[in-house]
């Protein structure tokens, strides 16, 4: 039987963007599932004491930028560290994604979600806008109107107040941040950790 991983993340964050297709290839060498958990991470940083980026100390912002430039160069991964839509809000992208999954499935929405991340770290696009959300969508050949149509529902909508009400019950602080066998990892520099847990 093969175990599970947990995956919330915000389609905003860039070390979800960082660790998301080492996560998939994890994934499929050792026979896992992934449940995608996309979250409110404003919701999830008020539950547990975190600031949003603007109010943090600005050592605290500079230290990131060097960070963030590290590990793109040792992931060999493209990376505008200071794109030009970021902040931005990731409900939007969020719902896209869970009304992807429940339509086709979670594989298709892993793709979907790399996409929107690569979208706003490596060609610098609004995702928090919703023709820019369709044309993402468009790309991977899936009916992006009608998709955006339906992550604008009530149901999907309350999936993602659930993912998000079942990270905060989960102890998450922030993003990406993963789940196996009742373990909690953060962050995608804990990814070694996570394959060697679905390996066990």
């Amino acid at each position: 039987m093969s175990k599970v991983c947990e995956y919330f993340f915000a389609p905003q964050s860039p070390y979800a963007y960082l660790g998301h297709a080492r996560l998939v290839a994890i994934a499929k060498a050792t026979n896992a599932r992934i449940e995608i958990r996309p979250c409110d991470l404003g919701r999830v940083f008020s539950g547990s004491g975190g600031l949003p980026l603007a109010k943090r100390a600005p050592q605290r912002q500079a230290y990131r930028l060097i960070e963030l430039q590290r590990w793109s160069e040792f992931l060999g991964l493209p990376m505008n560290i200071q794109p030009k839509y970021f902040p931005v809000s990731g409900d939007a992208a969020a719902r896209l994604i869970i009304a992807t999954q429940i339509a086709l499935g979670t594989d298709t929405a892993m793709t979907l979600t790399g996409a929107i991340m690569t979208a706003v770290w490596v060609d610098e696009k609004n995702i928090a806008d919703t023709d820019t959300l369709v044309g993402i969508a468009n790309l991977l050949e899936l009916d992006g109107k009608s998709l955006m149509k339906s992550s604008d529902t009530p149901a999907v909508q309350a999936e993602y107040d659930r993912h998000t009400d079942a990270a905060m019950a989960a102890n998450v602080f922030g993003a990406p941040w993963y789940v196996v066998d009742g373990e909690g990892y953060w962050g995608q520099d804990r990814l070694d950790f996570v394959e060697r847990a679905l390996n066990k």
